[in-house]
């Protein structure tokens, strides 16, 4: 005999999409389109480190992120400081949604999850995995191709092909 569970409706499903989007890539535009079945708002949000060095302004990375995802409804852009989990209640956001390219991604991403859960109430990581054809990318080698120069239109939404002039 198998115990029977009651189903609630809840609120909406809220998930986080944390990064510092620097610039946003074809891999994280495939996760967000990926998640969208599955939660009914994602918030692309940008978190602010005044440690952190970016190669463009939060407000120019914001108006990126509006170019990117303006047609898609079910997709808010925001930023925050200070931990995810506090940012994720004051959203109403029970959970965090990741993108996995490889599995140091994977080990990194497990702990900070693990920790989320404790310090965050339960909040609950969603990961993905990066579609082979987008595992190689990360904002970090685009950001060193933009500086020297190269072309990126192949690694970055077609919206921001104009708007990564540094």
């Amino acid at each position: 005999m198998f115990p029977t569970f009651a189903v609630m409706k809840t609120d909406s499903k809220v998930a986080i999409f944390p990064g510092s989007f620097d610039p946003l890539t074809l891999g994280h535009l495939d996760i967000v389109q990926r998640a969208l079945p599955l939660f009914d708002e994602i918030i692309v949000a940008v978190g602010v480190n005044n440690q952190k060095k970016y190669l463009f302004s939060l407000e120019h990375r914001l108006d990126m992120l509006e170019a990117v995802f303006s047609t898609m409804p079910q997709v808010r852009v925001d930023h925050f400081k200070g931990l995810t989990v506090n940012y994720c209640k004051d959203q109403g956001a029970d959970y965090l949604l990741r993108g996995i390219r490889s599995s140091g991604d994977f080990d990194y991403e497990k702990t900070i999850s693990q920790l989320n859960h404790v310090i965050g109430d339960d909040l609950e990581t969603v990961f993905l995995i990066t579609r082979p054809e987008y595992s190689f990318i990360s904002s970090t080698i685009v950001r060193e191709i933009i500086k020297g120069g190269g072309d990126v239109t192949s690694f970055v939404p077609p919206a921001l092909h104009s708007m990564l002039q540094i």
